[in-house]
């Protein structure tokens, strides 16, 4: 299934050029980041993540609307992703907020035992505890969208769709770290050759051991708008890919499993029994 809704997905993208336009904005904007970062410093850069995260968002939102709509056309996706945004933005933001609770109150839990000043014990357990709560709450977006549920009920919905499809989720993240990495592998690899001149001299000790910034001084201006091109390679093809095949395995996914329990409806009867034990519903 994971597989399936992959080659599904990149025919989609083949036949849909109008999903690319979300890679196209997040490209930019990570290329945009990445500029901003290194001439301007993290303080303008952390700002600017938010805002970008917020603007990708509209076009991803506009994504899921076009599967599910199965329309074509910049407008519609215009439209989907107005209308369906704040239906995507708040579940999020719960989860956000969630998650944030979650590590504080195991900071808190750790202090109480003493364990506060061992950061890596104290990062082991909120991992333990993230990794579960992101798993379960990983499709509340496309709930939200493809079954138009409201914040909670698109975040109950992901938690049982993933509880009673493990093995599957499991198979679709798989797959997802596989496309992710091998794509970047590649990227990293043509990045390395475009400054193979500024890193041939480095011996694989001295690249172990290389900081940051002067890695930045040794690659130069040309390195740092070539990392630029990657990154917007990376946001154009990695975006619309993972996205549009998380909708439409997120669609499958939900057509082979029946809702939530606590979604059905339940129909109450009133009535009573006669004399000879016969029910009578009013």
């Amino acid at each position: 299934m994971a597989i399936q809704s992959l080659v599904m997905a990149c025919r989609l993208l083949g036949k849909r050029p109008e999903l690319w336009l979300a890679g196209v904005v997040a490209g930019l904007l990570a290329a945009v980041i990445w500029l901003v970062f290194i001439f301007s410093g993290e303080f303008f850069a952390g700002r600017l993540v938010v805002l970008a995260g917020l603007a990708a968002l509209f076009f991803i939102t506009g994504i899921y609307g076009l599967i599910k709509n199965d329309e074509t056309g910049l407008a519609p996706l215009f439209r989907n992703g107005i209308h369906y945004y704040f239906r995507v933005l708040l579940p999020q933001l719960v989860i956000i907020f969630g998650v944030v609770v979650l590590v504080a109150l195991v900071a808190i839990t750790l202090s109480l035992f003493g364990s506060a000043m061992d950061p890596a014990l104290m990062a082991s357990m909120i991992i333990i505890f993230l990794i579960p709560t992101l798993l379960l709450t990983f499709f509340a977006d496309t709930a939200a969208v493809f079954e138009d549920q409201k914040v909670f009920a698109s975040i109950r919905r992901s938690t049982f769709l993933v509880s009673q499809n493990i093995s599957r989720v499991i198979g679709f993240f798989l797959v997802s770290l596989f496309v992710t990495c091998a794509f970047l592998f590649w990227l990293m690899i043509v990045w390395e050759a475009l400054l193979y001149t500024r890193l041939e001299s480095l011996t694989p000790e001295q690249i172990q051991a290389i900081t940051p910034d002067q890695l930045l001084a040794l690659i130069g201006t040309d390195g740092i708008w070539v990392s630029a091109v990657m990154l917007f390679l990376a946001g154009l093809v990695l975006v619309p890919v993972l996205f549009s095949y998380k909708a439409i395995f997120y669609r499958t996914l939900a057509g082979s499993t029946s809702p939530a329990a606590d979604t059905i409806p339940i129909q109450q009867t009133t009535g009573e029994y006669d004399s000879k034990g016969r029910w009578y519903k009013y």
